[in-house]
This record gives structure tokens, C-alpha cells and sequence, in this order.
């Protein structure tokens, strides 16, 4: 396994990848890696001849008063993992590598970037665009692998792609949960074993979703209403938003012809949790 921490590494070693005809897969981390992020490097692997995976806690992506920080960073178990996964190389460049001095570009999705999680965390799509696309850009896979639980991100970056014409194929695998239900995240290590249980609640207040549908409600509000009322049954749960929204345009549903994504975020303590399933046509 080969770990590159510069631009010009990464380039020569995707210069060599290519003129050996081999397809690249890359899986896009901010490193804390869990089962989630394993699975999405299975995937690739089954998918291409070579896996790359970059680590970079991005600094754009996070608002002035969120967990930079003290987002989990532990590079050794995360090397470690990768290599027993047999990725073939990582990425794990510094800011200032990533961000030179001055650097005033950014890539924004509009109309899309403020929807979701991006009206609550405002630039946050925008840092997310802004990195994906220079990761593309250095990396060129053929394929890169993203999870379902970020869901609005993995249809921004779709739309980056195609607006772009960034010649790469977006693969979004599904959510990995802990045998309860939690969608597993890096920010899950936030948790005391009582938020633990709170943070159930997401799972909870979906499924009450997909069971009334299941049951033949067709109400939007209805639906959103009794995703709401079951975060309610939990006080230390503050709910940032629960919503049903069209799988491409984040844009609220009046039906399910197209089928829609039902989205949930809420802060549990000081972490900021997000879930989601999708719910079919009518």
C-alpha cells in the first residue's frame, strides 16, 4: 500500500495506474474510519482493479463554530484498517496543501447547496463541492464510492459531475447500521452510553415514517408530522429538521410518483446526527 501526502505523488501514481490500463476506484473519508467507510472500499473493490481512499479532515466544510477541532482523527488505526481492507493507496495531504496560501476558488452547486443540511450549516456543500472536485481532479478515478447517509451530498455531487462534465462514474452504497438501527458515523464516538439511546430516536421516527407509508398513507404532512412527533418523544433530542424531499432536487414532495427521500437531523448532546431512507412510489 502506498501513501501519498503531496499533489505531485499523487499524480505520478495516477499517471502510472493509467498507463497500465488499470480502473481506479476512490473512496472520498475524513479519516475515523468504521464499517460504513469499509464498505464503501468493498464495493470499490469489486468494482475496480485499483482503490484509493483520501483522508483529510476538510476545513471548509466545517461553520466557524462546529467540531473541526476535535473531529476524531487517528491516522495509525485508520492506515491500519485500510491495509487489512487491501486499499492500494491513500491519500493524506495537509490543508495547505490542499488550500495554498490565497486560494480564493470555490465550486458551488446552486440551488442545491442550501437545501438540508446546507440551510442549517450554511457553506457547507460549498466546501464539500470545493474538495470533491479538486480530489477528482488530482485522483482522476474512474469510479468514486459514497455512502447513502449523506444523501443531499451524494446528489450534489452528482449534479457537480454532470454540470461539470467531470468524467467519472458517483457509486452510492447503502447505509451501514449498528445491529439497533444507528446509522453508523464518526461522530457517534461523541456519545455517552445515555445519548447512545437518544440518538436512537432518528431510526425510530423513520421507521414510524416507513411503516405509516407502508400502511398506505400518502400524506406528506402527515408523514412528517409523525416523524416529528416520535423525535418529540425524546427531550434531550433537538430536532434540526425532518423532511420528505425529491431525490433530485431537495425541492419539497407533494406525492411519491418519483419517490422521495425522507431526512432527518437532530443534535444529540453536542453531536449533530443525520439518517434517511427512501420511501418508493406510490
Amino acid at each position: 500500500m502506498q501513501i501519498c501526502h503531496t499533489i505531485d505523488e499523487i499524480r505520478v501514481t495516477r499517471r502510472r495506474a493509467r498507463r497500465d490500463g488499470k480502473s481506479l476506484g476512490l473512496v472520498p473519508t475524513m479519516g475515523a474510519l468504521h464499517e460504513g467507510h469499509l464498505s464503501l472500499v468493498r464495493m470499490a473493490k469489486a468494482q475496480c482493479d485499483l482503490v484509493a481512499a483520501s483522508i483529510f479532515v476538510n476545513p471548509l466544510q466545517f461553520g466557524p463554530n462546529e467540531d473541526l477541532a476535535k473531529y476524531p482523527r487517528n491516522f495509525e488505526r485508520d492506515r491500519e484498517l485500510l491495509e487489512k481492507e487491501g486499499v492500494d493507496l491513500i491519500f493524506v495531504p495537509s490543508v495547505q496543501e490542499m488550500y495554498p496560501a490565497g486560494a480564493v476558488t470555490y465550486v458551488t452547486v446552486e440551488g442545491l447547496g442550501d437545501k438540508l443540511c446546507g440551510r442549517s450549516r450554511p457553506g457547507h456543500f460549498r466546501g464539500v463541492t470545493t474538495l470533491v472536485s479538486k480530489l477528482f481532479n488530482l485522483v482522476e478515478p474512474d469510479r468514486a464510492f459514497f455512502g447513502q447517509k449523506d444523501a443531499a451530498q451524494s446528489t450534489i455531487i452528482r449534479r457537480m459531475v454532470r454540470d461539470l462534465n467531470i468524467p467519472v462514474q458517483i457509486v452510492v452504497c447503502p447505509i451501514v447500521r449498528e445491529p439497533d438501527g444507528l446509522a453508523m458515523s464518526s461522530r457517534n464516538a461523541y456519545l455517552d452510553a445515555q445519548q447512545r439511546k437518544s440518538a436512537l430516536a432518528l431510526y425510530r421516527s423513520l421507521m414510524e415514517v416507513q411503516e405509516r407509508f407502508d400502511q398506505g398513507e400518502r400524506k406528506v404532512h402527515a408523514l412528517i408530522e409523525a416523524g416529528k412527533q416520535s423525535c418529540a418523544r425524546v427531550p434531550s433530542l433537538r430536532l434540526d429538521y425532518f423532511e420528505i424531499v425529491d431525490l433530485e432536487t431537495l425541492e419539497p414532495v407533494d406525492d411519491f410518483s418519483r419517490g422521495a427521500l425522507v431526512a432527518v437531523a437532530a443534535f444529540v448532546g453536542n453531536a449533530r446526527l443525520i439518517d434517511n431512507i427512501v420511501l418508493g412510489p406510490a
